[in-house]
């Protein structure tokens, strides 16, 4: 019985060795990449389709505090981009709109797991976890016409800086990420991840279209004709149908409410481990 006993205390205390060593082992942060799909959410798509995901990648520095909150950097691109001819809504075909643009954002993220996350622990290398967070996007939005392409913001569709006070926007806006992700360590220097983020942003022009049409009687006419600001504020005359709908004051957007978009990616870090020495027993 005795010899029992003493083979269960040993045993006991090399497990007890085995898990100290693993707590000794410290996570300092982490560092990685990310690629994906992205997609937006605004004016030409307000029924929240996804069925025109584009790419998205990024990278990020990740430093732990502990087992369960962390604050991330990271730096991603995303092309999103949409058309009215996409929707099933008589009007948004017939108004036949259509952008795309290239979005680089920076932004500042805490993350929270929801399990303890040590990748030297196997019981506790899995964890879901959210995040939150806040940081800028630079948006340029641009379609094609005649096979070319047009930038927008330039010729003022809506008339900002020249239509009863509309003002110009800007190519910066700020974007407040918002997601939940699943971690795996597969060992102790590497994980997997995949992560769903939704950005709300302060803008309603990542696609060129907020408010209302001002008519083509507003914009300067060229020696040919329309102006290329004239024809990109109003493209329902290219349906086929032979009539166009941008009518001063109708509306051409829906201003109350701000572009999104979104992203899900897989992404791999690499861990950044440091040795705590365990302290001195007296």
């Amino acid at each position: 019985m005795k010899k029992i006993i003493s083979f269960l205390i040993i045993c006991v205390a090399f497990t007890m060795s085995g898990y100290s060593q693993m707590d000794e082992y410290v996570q300092e942060g982490e560092f990685g990449i990310t690629a994906g799909l992205s997609h937006y959410f605004g004016d030409l798509d307000h029924n929240g389709d996804l069925n025109r995901p584009k790419i998205a990648c990024g990278a990020f520095f990740r430093k732990q505090f502990g087992n369960y909150t962390a604050i991330r950097l990271t730096g991603n691109y995303a092309l999103l981009g949409y058309s009215d001819k996409y929707s099933k809504n008589v009007y948004q075909q017939k108004r036949n709109l259509s952008f795309n643009t290239n979005i680089f954002e920076v932004a500042l993220q805490g993350d929270f797991n929801f399990f303890k996350f040590n990748p030297v622990d196997r019981a506790h290398c899995f964890t879901p976890y959210a995040t939150l967070g806040v940081g800028f996007f630079s948006y340029n939005p641009y379609a094609f016409y005649q096979g070319k392409k047009v930038y927008l913001r330039p010729l003022h569709t809506e008339g900002e800086t020249f239509y009863k006070g509309r003002k110009e926007y800007g190519s910066v806006a700020m974007c407040f990420p918002i997601g939940f992700g699943i971690k795996y360590a597969i060992n102790d220097a590497v994980n997997l991840s995949f992560e769903v983020t939704q950005r709300f942003t302060t803008t309603d022009y990542i696609d060129d279209v907020s408010t209302t049409y001002i008519g083509i009687n507003n914009f300067s006419s060229t020696a040919g004709g329309k102006s290329l600001a004239g024809i990109m504020q109003d493209r329902s005359n290219e349906t086929g149908t032979g009539t166009s709908i941008g009518i001063e004051g109708r509306q051409r957007g829906f201003s109350k409410q701000n572009d999104q978009y979104a992203t899900a990616v897989f992404g791999i870090s690499f861990n950044i481990t440091s040795y705590r020495c365990p302290s001195a027993k007296p």
